[in-house]
């Protein structure tokens, strides 16, 4: 399907730079005399580092088509005008998405849109992280990079598969077992560079705060964000005479968190209500005793209080561990969501379904058991990452090496978000499925994201280096929003 665009984008840029005898007057024609211009950039060696945005990874999963429209590949297109070389990327084996570790599934397949909403495509990965096929490449970017995982020694080896410390997409394409991404990038000795700093916050986010995969964002200290990412811009800056630096998005600004309401829990019948209501109801009473005995607040009692449950929408049982521990009372840490608390794309997934397939007694998820922290956002961990966000980007920002371009993908993300940006007759919001921008893990870009965040970087180095490469023709419409079940 990718050829299809790619052949699309070929075609008019071959067919703008024609002339022709007969013009429509009322037509507006791209400069038919266009001349590439690099300005003070050397676009010759170009390689780029970063995390899924900059891999290519869309819809939950990095796939082939969408390794071809990755921002990178984009960009490397339209330098190539301006002495650019080829640009390489580590591309997966199927449409299918997802990896393999020994046989054995390590990261599902790709959503598409089925009607409905996001579902799994058929099919089946067939992309063995143990089946190297080793770099360097170009595009050094790696689903889910964290920071320190630019410069961590063992992230792309054999055996750190088995202790969980190796990135398996990193692993099949590592120039060796003891490399790294930042001495793969280095080892091409490019003239120009693009970083992307990482996901640490969309990863964190994405399980809740809760800690699990990564631990919490940590930004100080030799294992720290700061230590990968400084530490990478340091190095590239000493060795690269030219390049861009990005911010980080706000993974709690995104339709992963946005688009779930706090009361996505339907009953279709009060008789069922009625059951629920009565085992709430001694929680209810619980919590009134602990009140009369100073162990919570009115306060507290008020947040903790279990709503009746009616037919229709009713809010999602969660846990939060912010409350008051009253398990010698035999009272759980749960509560209703409201507005302030964040529900998860991911959890969607999992909410109304038995908690224990075995026993039904355990309940259902949202419903009658809690859903656990990796699906909620509380209002003070959305604070917590906002807050060490603002610190990082000021802390990225002030890392840039002169001369550099600064790349505010943070800004971008936002303005998607809060306004929408209306570019070559599309307007991009922060809607899933039918805003344009975000594919269906509500997080990582589409293609036409990719294209409008390559066509933004664009203009950025144009505006640093003196180039010109923005007035190319780039078109974020001849790139999907989507793509089919079996492409």
């Amino acid at each position: 399907m990718k050829i299809k665009y790619l052949l699309l984008s070929a075609f008019m840029l071959v067919l703008w730079s024609c002339e022709t005898d007969i013009e429509n007057p009322d037509a507006n024609y791209p400069d038919q005399y266009y001349a590439p211009d690099s300005g003070d950039a050397d676009f010759s060696t170009y390689v780029s580092m970063g995390a899924s945005i900059t891999a290519g990874v869309s819809d939950n999963s990095l796939f082939a088509a969408g390794q071809m429209n990755s921002y990178p590949n984009i960009l490397a297109s339209y330098m190539s005008m301006a002495g650019g070389g080829e640009f390489t990327q580590p591309y997966v084996s199927d449409n299918v998405g997802g990896i393999l570790v020994g046989g054995q599934e390590f990261w599902g397949p790709r959503l598409f849109f089925n009607g409905a909403g996001p579902a799994e495509v058929s099919g089946t990965p067939t992309t063995e992280a143990t089946n190297v096929v080793p770099g360097p490449y170009s595009n050094m970017a790696m689903p889910y990079a964290i920071g320190i995982s630019y410069v961590a020694p063992g992230v792309g080896s054999l055996a750190g598969l088995a202790t969980g410390a190796a990135n398996p997409w990193y692993v099949r394409t590592a120039s060796s077992d003891g490399a790294t991404m930042l001495g793969d990038a280095l080892m091409q000795q490019p003239t120009f560079v693009t970083f992307e700093p990482g996901n640490d916050f969309a990863s964190y986010a994405q399980f809740g705060a809760s800690g699990f995969p990564f631990g919490p964002v940590v930004l100080d200290g030799p294992t720290g964000m700061f230590a990968g990412v400084v530490g990478s811009i340091q190095a590239l800056s000493a060795s690269v005479p030219n390049g861009v630096i990005t911010t980080i998005p706000d993974p709690t600004s995104t339709p992963d968190w946005n688009t779930v309401p706090y009361n996505a829990i339907p009953l279709e019948d009060q008789a069922t209500a009625d059951q629920i209501n009565l085992a709430f109801g001694a929680v209810n009473i619980g919590l009134v005793v602990a009140q009369t005995f100073g162990l919570i607040s009115a306060d507290e009692v008020a947040l903790r209080t279990l709503a009746s449950r009616v037919q229709g929408a009713n809010p999602v049982l969660i846990q939060d561990e912010t409350l008051t521990d009253l398990s010698a009372l035999g009272l759980p840490s749960i509560r209703d969501a409201n507005e302030n608390d964040k529900i998860s794309l991911l959890a969607s997934t999992f909410l109304g379904n038995p908690a224990d397939g075995v026993n039904p007694a355990n309940g259902v998820w949202g419903v009658t058991a809690p859903l656990p922290d990796l699906g909620v956002l509380l209002p003070s961990e959305v604070q917590e990452i906002q807050t060490l966000l603002a610190t990082a980007n000021g802390a990225i920002a002030g890392s840039v090496p002169e001369g550099w371009a600064l790349f505010d993908l943070h800004g971008l993300y936002n303005e998607v978000v809060t306004t929408g940006v209306f570019a070559d007759g599309f307007n991009m919001t922060g809607d899933l499925v039918f805003g344009g921008f975000f594919s269906l893990d509500g997080f990582n870009p589409t293609s036409r994201g990719s294209a409008l965040i390559a066509k933004r970087m664009l203009e950025a180095i144009d505006v640093t280096y003196g180039s010109n490469l923005s007035e190319a023709g780039l078109e974020i419409g001849d790139y999907p929003t989507n793509y089919p079940d079996g492409i």
